[in-house]
């Protein structure tokens, strides 16, 4: 399905790809960005937009000389990763338990640390430029090489997956951990800082931003890049970690070549070139969907994900939707769902079946389906997971 225009009378154009009228709160955060002046060309609202902070999630943002950090967000580097194996679902039989059981073992979740860190973490070549980084973290170098190889909470999620020709795929979600929201923090309060000693007239106090060749920004972007790099790694430690797991359980322990191998941000900001101008493009729950770039957008815990490739869409400055995006808040799900409820959701899937995972139950999500419909144009569908393993945050 092609985008609408939204009829916001801004001074730059919100492009949506979501088919659903948006609430009161959802047009005035789109209409809060689209009028900032060094907004460039339009805004672009991704099929899963919902309510975000100060920006909405699911959009992306081109700036020309000026960077938003609370628009990035404070899980800087948040994404997903993908690998397809040689393995199939024969294999799986009857292991499901144990292996969900050595995931819970091998990889911290929640705001547990790891006990153990291999040489692949201590030997990282950024770890040299942590002294460079904000003052305010300057305490945190321990805990971050801690949580190198951990998962966090909320919507973060390790997954084993089949795909509909029966294949095994190993995925997960996860960020920058505690060291990229302190980062995130330390910045997004600066900007607001500076807003508010030039009395800069803003729609929102989230959208306070730094202006390009400042010390701020350059603070910044240094810091954003490291988080990033950060991200990406913490998702490869724990792949490899996984990819050890299910090889021990499949193929007692023999290492094998991934058939595919996908690791992608969705909330991150990078120097990119559309429409002939180099821009600033933050990408906020967003999946960069260049021609031939690989993606995953996952469901719930309970439905379907998929791993897509780019078609390079000039509109939507070449992105995708991060995942289904929310349907509702995390409390409102506490109130309207059992744990009978998430029984059901997750028939056929070995994950944790409590109260505490509530607010991830499939139906606080909306449809995984409804969302890729919206983005034919945007990507094509390589693979189709269902997952018969879920480790939540």
């Amino acid at each position: 399905m092609p985008y609408e225009k939204l009829n916001l009378s801004t001074p730059k154009p919100v492009l949506s790809w979501a088919n659903h009228s948006l609430e009161h709160q959802e047009h005035k955060m789109a209409k809060n960005v689209a009028s900032l002046p060094f907004v460039f060309k339009h805004v672009a609202l991704m099929p899963d937009v919902h309510l975000g902070k100060g920006a909405l999630v699911g959009s992306v943002i081109a700036t020309k000389e000026a960077i938003i950090p609370a628009a990035v967000g404070v899980d800087i580097g948040c994404g997903m990763c993908a690998i397809k194996t040689p393995f199939v679902a024969e294999q799986l039989e009857g292991k499901q338990k144990k292996i969900r059981q050595d995931i819970e073992a091998a990889i911290p979740v929640g705001f547990s640390d790891n006990k153990e860190i291999e040489k692949s973490v201590t030997n990282w070549q950024n770890w040299r430029e942590f002294k460079e980084l904000h003052p305010g973290v300057k305490n945190l170098e321990s805990k971050a090489l801690k949580q190198m190889g951990s998962l966090g909470g909320g919507n973060h999620f390790i997954e084993l997956c089949l795909d509909t020709e029966n294949n095994v795929w190993l995925m997960l979600h996860s960020g920058s951990r505690h060291i990229g929201n302190k980062l995130a923090q330390c910045h997004i309060e600066t900007a607001k800082e500076l807003a508010k000693l030039a009395d800069t007239k803003l729609p929102d106090l989230d959208l306070a931003y730094f202006v390009t060749n400042t010390p701020e920004f350059a603070a910044y972007w240094r810091d954003l890049q490291w988080a990033q790099n950060y991200a990406r790694f913490n998702r490869d430690v724990m792949m490899a970690r996984f990819k050890r797991i299910v090889e021990k359980h499949l193929v007692g322990g023999k290492p094998t070549k991934p058939l595919l191998e996908v690791n992608c941000h969705h909330n991150y900001a990078e120097k990119e070139v559309h429409f002939g101008e180099e821009v600033y493009v933050t990408r906020k729950g967003a999946v960069r969907a260049q021609e031939e770039d690989y993606g995953i957008i996952p469901g719930s815990m309970g439905a379907k994900s998929f791993i897509v490739k780019g078609k390079g869409n000039h509109e939507s400055y070449c992105s995708c939707s991060h995942g289904a995006g929310r349907l509702m808040s995390r409390t409102k799900a506490k109130k309207s769902f059992s744990v009978d409820d998430l029984v059901k959701q997750t028939e056929g899937v070995e994950c944790r079946k409590d109260g505490g995972v509530i607010d991830e139950i499939p139906g606080a999500y909306k449809s995984i389906e409804e969302v890729m419909n919206q983005q034919t144009d945007l990507v094509e569908v390589v693979a189709t997971l269902k997952q018969v393993v879920c480790v939540k945050g």
